[in-house]
């Protein structure tokens, strides 16, 4: 187990990671937080975790804005329902883009639905490429190294203390942990309801 871990760990989390943010509902940020882990227990190297997951994430958030950007519209327009609907909220959906687009992709990165959908919304919206690709970039760089980040050191701590004060205790850091990464979600939730919500069908 530990041979396939690492030699196929890295390529796998980079797999995860790069087809969530082109648009497949996978869990990205579970082998993410599960690399962070085995990186503090000396299977990985956290810093190869970093890059490789910041990488992953910009590659395929830029795979799915231009599949959005060429293809979007295309895909809306085959079914009559689908583009009435469009009509009416993607009209909205390029104003919000226009003044909001980058906080949107930067903090997109950090939420689960949008982690998968912003990149095709920003395509999708016709979103200047360059200042999508450098929000993108930046928040790329900054889930990848925070949450990895997060997960080696609860995953050290967690360990530490499971020796000193036994299972109780590693439980009560990871708790903490979870609890603080729920806080900040819900805040970055909340943030962006207060930009505006979109047209109600």
């Amino acid at each position: 187990m530990e041979s396939l871990v690492h030699d196929y760990g890295l390529f796998l989390l980079f797999l995860l990671i790069a087809m969530e943010s082109a648009g497949i509902p996978l869990p990205g940020e579970t082998a993410l937080v599960a690399a962070g882990v085995l990186a503090s227990r000396g299977k990985l190297d956290i810093v190869a975790v970093i890059v490789v997951a910041a990488v992953a994430a910009i590659v395929g958030d830029n795979v799915g804005y231009w599949i959005g950007r060429l293809g979007g519209r295309k895909l809306l327009e085959r079914w009559d329902r689908l583009n009435r609907h469009a009509s009416r909220v993607l009209p909205w959906s390029e104003r919000f883009f226009e003044r909001h687009g980058a906080k949107t992709i930067f903090l997109g990165r950090f939420i689960v639905v949008l982690r998968v959908t912003a990149a095709w919304l920003a395509g999708i919206s016709r979103m200047d490429w360059w200042r999508f690709f450098l929000w993108n970039a930046a928040g790329g760089i900054c889930w990848a190294a925070l949450v990895a980040l997060v997960a080696y050191y609860a995953g050290e701590a967690a360990g530490k203390a499971i020796e000193r004060y036994g299972l109780i205790g590693g439980g009560v850091i990871v708790a903490v942990l979870i609890v603080g990464l729920v806080v900040g979600r819900h805040m970055r939730r909340r943030m962006l309801r207060a930009e505006g919500e979109p047209p109600r069908l």
